[in-house]
């Protein structure tokens, strides 16, 4: 189970929950990550101080404490770690060394700046895009100041809550001088402090020129948050010293690698992790057994791409299975009208490839316009080494590689100019290529070819041009990764609303939805590929909650219905509406916001209660706005139209006039059986399928939030060890759904299975089962099974016309006579038991599922 820790929520929580995780039926705890972080860090990834552990979370004796309560319990412990960046400020020693010492510091070599860019003015400097105006501004306005402070000690700049260390070897002249001829506030002073800060290892900028002018790779596009280079063993070693001496005693089980994407040689450092690791193998005296470690990462597949094979990983983080079992879950037959619809509304293109591949061109022109030059110019150095090319201009190369980007059907690929490309990666880069060759210029075609050679196609360059070749490969595939992550997932998600279940982290949004034979072929294919690998439903970077998307997912199967309920909505809070304001597109999402996240619990009667939810989603709603940079963003917020937007929200939930509330409430309720099924069905799968499972903090019951830090909200563990406690069997607990602790009994049932036939789990066969009558699309049925040992897993898809009450869990009478399974001769004469009842269930070739089957999901077991 993954778990988020922070100031509020210390390993000492974690402790106090080991006994509940046992009994759950988790084996391991996942946590976020450990090393120190930015004071008051909500998630980890802002380390500053990777060689502690983070004293807010209770230190390095409360993550001792925390194992110890987990081993008391058999549980072991995955962490999450985070070798592509830091946190950059005057709280990270490492990078207050290199602007104190610039190149000459220890540390210069550590993060991944560009000491020579195209710009002479940055020559030996690191550009600081900190300013919230222009550097003349701040200047004028006396912003600027040297002071005696910071942790470091000595002449340190100041400028609002930041602090710039000075270099060392101007400290004479300062004290001789004395700091009041440096006061900004006079013309001199100006000129003189000018003078002292253009001498620096860094030089102030406001922050809205990152984009074009930075020198060193962000996370992304966010400025506080700088790239290692941790190809470098020195780096390596820093970064990692303190994890590793804590999984040699034993304290750690396991890793899961944050944006492996981002790092220079993804495979190279996974390789090199694992050798780290397996070296240490033999120590480990606090381990629970001598197991080897544990190594999935977190990467965002292509449709189509593997997982390259040669990592010497388990898997990746489990993206792929949420975005598999989520297609599964939808109807194909409402992919048409919710894509016609959609373009009816939004007037913007149903094909989200037209959306994502705007988003690109716009997020290469805004937040990536240096890497793109710093990329360009590595590859314009290469040209000019052959009399053939040396005259492709620069700026051509550049307008090739935005047509290349703006069609890269992946995040990166891992090619060098060693090896050349793996045969995924030609696939890739073809693809990509042939979309491009249909929008470049064609002054400019030529020069795609020569990308396509200079960028992995070729191979046997002369050695002198390797390292120039691997820098350009390299810029390149950093560069690809964040434009994809940026202008996909936190872009074109935003804009694009055909229906949100199928837009979140990982999603091959073009595909709609699966059969059950392709989600087979899939299955199959996983557990002979990476049969370790993490399987997700529910991450801390969620767009939507699980049983969000589940529910979401009902809309495909009524999108007329749908339609019609948007249409009378948008009538019904015109009065709402400030002139054009909020679009009819953002209406729209907001209304499929309201129905997917709708707490089964709430009344549109309970003032109270829709407040609460209200405030929620306008957290949802101003982020969802930003992020799709159309109407309104991060970094020019409109402020009018946002007031609309949020009107309209508060109007339609908190308003006197409860009629489209009620409207809104009364579809979330139609729905919501059909969608918890659809949950559980999830859940289900998430369980059984091969690899490992995991389940996010809280998500246990109903996952009904939003996008963080919504999904990151305190969870009532109370409620969930009450509800474990009563012991309630699935079918029991299915009487009163709403409650979600039907959601955890099955969890708790299958998990315990799963402990009880380890191997079974771990290697057993993925068998898919025939379906037979009326319904077989809609049902998908499979066996694990492993010598005499067997699971049998069935579950019902689309279920809004499947399910007989209509605010109950029981299938139509119709569906289960109607319809049978054929299972494997080896199971032809067992007795099997229903897991979720607890019945023995005398079995038949042929069974039908009237025999086993009362609700949407079912599990049986053999004897062994």
């Amino acid at each position: 189970m993954r778990m988020q820790f922070h100031r509020e929520f210390p390993f000492e929580r974690g402790v106090a929950l080991a006994p509940y995780l046992k009994t759950l039926g988790i084996s391991h705890l996942y946590s976020s990550p450990i090393l120190t972080a930015r004071a008051g860090s909500n998630h980890g990834y802002d380390v500053v101080d990777p060689t502690t552990v983070n004293p807010e979370l209770g230190g390095e004796d409360g993550f001792r404490a925390l194992v110890a309560a987990l081993r008391a319990e058999g549980l072991g412990m995955i962490v999450d770690i985070v070798p592509n960046h830091m946190a950059v400020g005057g709280d990270n020693e490492w990078w207050l060394d290199v602007l104190a010492y610039g190149q000459g510091s220890r540390f210069g070599h550590f993060f991944d700046i560009d000491w020579e860019p195209a710009d002479p003015a940055l020559h030996g400097k690191v550009l600081l895009p900190t300013l919230g105006m222009t550097y003349g501004e701040a200047l004028k306005s006396g912003e600027l100041a040297i002071t005696r402070e910071g942790k470091r000690g000595g002449l340190t700049l100041r400028y609002a809550d930041h602090l710039f260390p000075l270099r060392p070897q101007d400290r004479y002249e300062i004290e001789e001088a004395g700091l009041d001829a440096y006061d900004a506030k006079t013309e001199d002073g100006r000129a003189r402090l000018h003078a002292l800060l253009e001498k620096q290892n860094w030089r102030l900028a406001h922050w809205m020129v990152a984009g074009d002018e930075i020198n060193w790779r962000r996370f992304f596009d966010v400025n506080e948050l700088a790239g290692l280079r941790m190809a470098d063993p020195a780096v390596f070693d820093a970064a990692h010293a303190k994890l590793l001496d804590l999984y040699a005693e034993g304290l750690i089980d396991g890793f899961r690698v944050d944006h492996v994407d981002g790092l220079m040689d993804p495979g190279g450092y996974c390789r090199r992790l694992r050798e780290h690791l397996d070296a240490r193998q033999t120590e480990r005296p606090g381990a629970l057994a001598n197991q080897r470690a544990y190594l999935v990462v977190e990467k965002i597949l292509g449709p189509g791409e593997p997982l390259p094979a040669d990592w010497a990983i388990d898997g990746a983080s489990g993206y792929d299975f949420m975005d598999d079992v989520s297609a599964l879950l939808h109807d194909p037959a409402g992919e048409e009208p919710l894509g016609a619809l959609w373009a009816e509304i939004s007037g913007r293109s149903a094909d989200f490839h037209v959306e994502e591949e705007a988003a690109r061109r716009e997020i290469l022109d805004r937040s990536f316009s240096a890497q793109l030059d710093q990329a360009a110019e590595a590859l314009h150095r290469i040209a000019r080494l052959d009399y053939e090319t040396r005259d492709t201009p620069r700026a051509a190369i550049r307008r090739a590689l935005v047509e290349l980007l703006a069609h890269f059907p992946a995040y990166r690929t891992y090619a060098n100019a060693t090896d050349g490309r793996t045969e995924s990666d030609r696939l890739i880069f073809a693809r990509a290529m042939k979309k491009a060759r249909g929008t470049i210029l064609p002054a400019d075609a030529q020069v795609l070819d020569l990308l396509d050679g200079w960028l992995g196609g070729e191979t046997g360059a002369p050695e002198e041009q390797r390292p120039l070749r691997d820098k350009a490969i390299r810029r390149f595939q950093q560069l690809s990764a964040p434009v994809a992550a940026k202008a996909v997932e936190d872009t074109a998600f935003y804009r694009y609303g055909r229906l949100l279940s199928r837009t979140d982290v990982g999603f091959d949004v073009a595909t709609f939805s699966i059969s059950p034979e392709t989600f087979h072929e899939k299955m199959i294919a996983r557990r002979a590929t990476f049969p370790n690998a993490m399987l997700t439903t529910a991450t801390h970077d969620h767009k939507r909650g699980e049983d969000v998307r589940a529910r979401l997912a009902v809309l495909s199967e009524i999108p007329d219905e749908w339609s019609a309920a948007v249409a009378r909505w948008r009538a019904m809070t015109a009065p709402l509406r400030s002139g054009e304001a909020p679009s009819a597109s953002d209406e729209s999402i907001l209304f499929q916001t309201l129905v997917g996240a709708w707490p089964t619990d709430l009344s549109p009667d309970d003032a109270e209660g829709c407040k609460v939810f209200a405030e929620r989603v306008a957290g949802w709603q101003t982020k969802a706005l930003r992020e799709a940079k159309l109407a309104t963003d991060w970094s020019a917020p409109n402020e009018a139209y946002e007031a609309a937007a949020h009107a309209l929200l508060m109007g339609v939930m908190t308003g006197p006039d409860a009629s489209v509330r009620s409207d809104v409430a009364a579809f979330a309720g139609r729905i919501a059986p059909a969608g918890a099924a659809n949950g559980l069905v999830q859940t289900l799968l998430r369980l059984t399928v091969p690899g490992v499972p995991d389940s996010y903090q809280g998500t246990e019951f109903w996952d009904l939030s939003l996008v963080d830090p919504d999904n990151r909200r305190p969870v009532d563990y109370d409620a969930r060890r009450a509800a474990l406690d009563r012991g309630e069997n699935v079918a029991d607990a299915a009487g009163h759904w709403r409650d979600g602790a039907v959601k955890q009994a099955l969890i708790a049932a299958v998990l315990n299975e799963r402990a009880r036939r380890p191997r079974l789990f771990a290697e057993g066969e993925y068998l898919p089962l025939a379906v037979e009558g009326p319904d077989a699309d809609s049902i998908i049925a499979f066996a694990r099974t492993l010598e005499t040992d067997a699971v049998v897993i069935v579950a019902v898809l689309r279920p809004t016309r499947a399910l007989a009450a209509h605010d109950g869990m029981t299938v139509v009478t119709r569906l289960l006579h109607e319809n049978s399974i054929a299972l494997p001769q080896s199971l032809a004469a067992a007795q099997l038991t229903d897991r979720l009842t607890a019945r023995e269930i005398s079995v038949k070739p042929l069974m039908k599922l009237e025999t086993f089957l009362s609700l949407p999901i079912g599990v049986l077991t053999s004897a062994g």
